[in-house]
């Protein structure tokens, strides 16, 4: 009879424990300089807290603009907010959120408008662009796409580079740049997978990635479709003056500006950000075979295509149709209709919505916060009188690009369309006594509004290539400063010989 197993005992046959286990104590590094730039933020908000007031600006009419006390406030936490976004002393929807609390915490403003800002009609507009990138990503037509521009473009990097922002130049006539680079992002990411195995940055993901942003920028100021500040301009521009700005009116000055900073941008990149690679052999051949692998267009594909050109036509009709119900639509609705549809169909899941990158939403939540935040305290008002009246005595064509620098550099910290709410009533009135005629003002103030080249608030493409991982927010921010300083010189010779040939009024008589 087989003897019957025996039991073993709990703990027996198992390896002995030691009677005392001793971990070694892991050493903790400080980042000094991350502590420094925390510090430095705060003081500066501290200083503004503790500053008793600044001197008021007086417009040529002689209306005076007193800084209250929340609008200093506003100007300190817009100056710590900017340290911190720079530096990346926190992850950037960190700082966003620290925005909506100092100014709950220290009584800028009610926490009930400070936050509610970061569900603004414009952050959904930024959600929704970043939903229909999702779904092609998702549906398989960015790979799609990026083989055939492969296919086109060829095997130099330079040209894959020249070739990607064409295309995303190109998108911009016809559909919000927000939308395009959220469309464009994972077609990039396709082929940065050609390029690189590794997750690890390389200079051509970063030039691949920046100079979408960059080009994104340059393309949304040719039509009115690019984006919603031109529309909203012209809107004002004519409530001042009285002058309609149409359609083709627009194109025909910007297209000539916006392509050339295209390929100039193409340039910069090519120049900082030179490839390690100047070609990828056997791209071509490759490109082919994939794009063959996917065989034809699957049920996915085809809805998102459906869905995207229902997106574009509700644009144009809200552009161009003469009917107030359609004028009236809004954009955040549009592209939150097309959200709702691609999750209607399961053309997304919601591992699909998990997979959103709240960071960036958060980031253009703050964003609009502190944009509203300078509004409504007059401290944007505050700042622009201060800085145009420099000009008062100045040069014409100084006066005009003084305005444009100005816009330039508040559209990378608020909303575009604000910064030329806020410059362009106090521009026109001192235009008046400089002989500038007020178009010229207005369409520089347009081409600068449209290209922030250094922090990622400044438009929704630069936090989304941000997502890529391929550079920090002081590299963009660094490096921005070239493409601005083109832009600027760009913008001088257009605004004294190129604009005025074309037929553009610069200057009238006194």
């Amino acid at each position: 009879m087989a003897e019957e197993p025996r039991k073993m005992p709990v703990g027996e046959g198992l390896p002995e424990m030691p009677e005392e286990i001793v971990l070694a104590p892991v050493k903790r590094v400080i980042d000094w300089k991350r502590v420094f730039f925390i510090l430095l933020g705060l003081g500066i908000f501290l200083l503004f807290y503790l500053i008793p007031g600044l001197p008021d600006a007086v417009d040529p009419n002689g209306k005076v603009f007193t800084l209250s006390w929340t609008g200093k406030m506003a100007l300190g936490l817009f100056l710590m907010a900017g340290t911190w976004w720079v530096f990346e002393v926190m992850p950037i929807g960190g700082t966003a959120i620290a925005i909506g609390l100092f100014q709950t915490l220290f009584y800028i403003r009610p926490a009930k408008e400070a936050l509610r800002d970061f569900l603004d009609p414009s952050v959904w507009f930024i959600f929704g662009s970043v939903v229909i990138g999702l779904a092609f990503t998702r549906s398989g037509l960015t790979k799609r796409m990026a083989y055939k521009m492969l296919n086109v473009v060829g095997e130099r990097t330079n040209f894959i580079l020249l070739g990607s922002f064409i295309v995303t130049a190109a998108m911009t006539l016809l559909m919000a740049h927000t939308a395009v680079a959220a469309a464009i992002f994972p077609l990039l990411l396709a082929i940065h997978s050609l390029y690189s195995d590794s997750d690890e940055p390389t200079r051509f993901g970063k030039g691949l990635f920046i100079g979408m942003a960059w080009v994104a920028g340059a393309g949304s100021i040719i039509t009115y479709l690019g984006a919603a500040r031109g529309v909203a301009a012209a809107g004002m521009f004519k409530e001042f003056t009285g002058h309609d700005i149409g359609f083709f009116q627009l194109t025909w000055y910007m297209f000539p500006i916006g392509f050339l900073m295209v390929f100039l941008i193409w340039l910069i990149i090519i120049i900082c950000f030179r490839p390690e690679r100047p070609r990828i052999e056997g791209l071509r051949e490759k490109a082919i075979e994939l794009a063959r692998e996917l065989g034809p267009l699957n049920p996915r594909e085809k809805f998102v295509i459906f869905t995207m050109v229902a997106v574009i036509v509700l644009f144009m009709l809200k552009s161009f149709a003469p009917y107030k119900v359609l004028q009236d639509l809004d954009r955040a609705g549009i592209m939150l209709t097309a959200t709702v549809a691609f999750f209607l169909t399961r053309t997304l899941t919601v591992e699909d919505l998990e997979a959103i990158p709240w960071n960036i939403i958060l980031l253009f939540g703050g964003a609009m916060s502190i944009g509203f935040c300078l509004w409504q305290t007059g401290a944007a008002q505050w700042l622009a009188v201060h800085w145009l009246t420099l000009f008062l005595k100045a040069n014409w064509l100084v006066f005009v690009l003084g305005i444009a620098f100005f816009v330039l550099v508040m559209t990378n910290f608020i909303m575009n369309v604000a910064a030329i709410a806020i410059s362009l009533p106090v521009s026109l009135v001192i235009a008046n006594y400089l002989g500038v005629a007020p178009h010229v003002i207005l369409f520089a103030s347009l081409v600068t509004a449209g290209m922030p080249f250094n922090l990622l608030i400044g438009a929704a493409p630069n936090a989304i290539a941000y997502e890529s991982k391929q550079f920090t927010t002081g590299e963009f921010f660094g490096y921005g400063m070239i493409p601005s300083a083109v832009l600027m010189a760009v913008l001088a010779v257009f605004v004294y010989l190129i604009w005025p040939l074309m037929g553009m009024p610069v200057v009238v008589a006194k």
